[in-house]
């Protein structure tokens, strides 16, 4: 059946793709796909993943449409590929096949004005890139999708080894918080975090005049920059382009390409100060995207997730995987506020959250009432989130920031998920009930 299809395709003058959605895994060339990318047989393509053959990438690709397919629909898309620098219609679908989600591409060549002849030095196809980049990165769904894809579309279109881009933190020093990497090379960005500003001294002096730095042969800096030598070596840099980031006049990082084609070093700087605004806005909007998703899902006087968060988590929870789910009322928060007033009562609410955070991971607390805390562990082991709920019980001490707890572990989630949190509701209840008649209070059976 599979053969019948690719043999449907295999004489067609469109090139032609496929790709396991889920691994990346090719699964099939046509005959001009595979002349495309000078293949002479399908063991070439075989057992490769799709970006690193097709795309030159060293993880998925940016601007993947995978989210965007579903069967029996084309989506339909126009990209220039840098790599083999022709311009494309794009047709995708998928196909559900012996239980495999596949990716078909249907490219068609549009040859638009001779595109693929002009060199990179040409004015006219510096404009071409610039907006062609541009028009990828601006219609992304998020910001750091848009920087995901400039990255990636720059680092293929300059022929360089890796796209990145390093933010002032809040310690005055530089973290690289964006990366594209070819195929050949092995991500930085987990390691290139928290750069002293003195080590890279000479960069911050010639971003302070808005001018960027040019490395052509990083031998020749060994002596003079040491600083920056010893910063670039290791990571196999032997040439580089590097541009400011500024807010104003205030510099807020840099981004550059690393190990670019000698003869287009001085094109590549020219084109990334003109990208060098665009960066800038797009981090800005990415800045306040998450400032107004803070404000969403994020509880502004503890830090923990808010009850929108929590509905969110549920809506996407996946079935048939496990689940800890602990419910817990900060005891005695009226009589505080009443008899010490509302400030010392919201120390009272920090103080609880944090103890929650010392047990559960930040992102799985939920402040989901005035006093009341979930707990929501997704795939953790039933031994992993007893033994997490019996140190926080340990811990606790007694008096203003004592907790009422009820837990329940769920070994495969189902469509009932509400109805195992209002069991560990009633739980949290009855051990604060227990707690106040140890006490030997006689209160009313509700909640404070």
């Amino acid at each position: 059946m599979m053969a019948d299809i690719w043999d449907f395709f295999e004489n067609m003058d469109e090139l032609v793709y496929v790709a396991d959605m889920d691994t990346y895994d090719m699964v099939y060339m046509n005959r001009r796909a595979m002349a495309q990318y000078a293949l002479t047989s399908p063991e070439q393509y075989q057992n490769r993943k799709c970006y690193e053959l097709l795309q030159s990438c060293s993880s998925p690709c940016a601007m993947c449409t995978n989210s965007k397919l579903c069967p029996g629909e084309f989506f339909e898309w126009s990209r220039y590929n840098p790599i083999v620098k022709r311009a494309y219609i794009l047709k995708d679908t998928m196909v559900i096949r012996d239980g495999r989600r596949l990716r078909i591409e249907i490219t068609i060549d549009m040859n638009v004005h001779q595109r693929e002849k002009l060199t990179i030095e040409d004015q006219t196809d510096t404009e071409a890139l610039i907006n062609e980049g541009l028009r990828f990165a601006l219609a992304a769904e998020t910001p750091i999708r848009s920087i995901d894809i400039l990255l990636q579309y720059m680092g293929q279109s300059f022929s360089g080894e890796r796209a990145y881009i390093f933010e002032r933190n809040s310690q005055n020093s530089f973290d690289n918080t964006f990366e594209w990497c070819s195929d050949q090379v092995l991500p930085q960005k987990n390691i290139l975090i928290n750069i002293p500003e003195q080590d890279l001294n000479s960069w911050v002096q010639a971003f302070n005049r808005n001018e960027n730095v040019l490395i052509t042969d990083i031998e020749a800096i060994r002596t003079a920059d040491p600083d920056v030598y010893s910063l670039l070596k290791p990571q196999n840099i032997h040439s580089l382009v590097v541009s400011p980031i500024m807010d104003g006049r205030r510099l807020i990082g840099f981004y550059g390409i690393d190990n670019p084609p000698l003869e287009l070093m001085s094109h590549i700087s020219f084109t990334l100060q003109l990208f060098g605004h665009f960066i800038s806005s797009i981090l800005k909007r990415r800045d306040l995207v998450e400032r107004l998703e803070n404000l969403s899902f994020y509880d502004q006087l503890t830090g923990a997730k808010n009850r929108h968060a929590m509905n969110e988590f549920l809506s996407v929870l996946p079935l048939k995987t496990s689940l800890g789910i602990l419910y817990a009322d900060v005891m005695g928060l009226k009589q505080i506020n009443d008899t010490q007033g509302h400030q010392a009562g919201d120390q009272t609410l920090i103080r609880c959250c944090r103890c929650l955070m010392e047990h559960f991971p930040k992102n799985t607390v939920f402040r989901v009432g005035g006093d009341e805390f979930l707990i929501l562990c997704e795939n953790w082991s039933q031994m992993e989130f007893e033994h997490a709920v019996n140190c926080l019980k340990n811990d606790m001490i007694e008096g203003v920031s004592f907790m009422a707890v009820g837990s329940v572990w769920l070994p495969c989630c189902d469509e009932n998920v509400e109805k195992y949190i209002s069991d560990a509701d009633s739980r949290m209840y009855e051990n604060k009930r227990a707690y106040y008649q140890s006490k030997g209070h006689d209160r009313r059976k509700r909640r404070e």
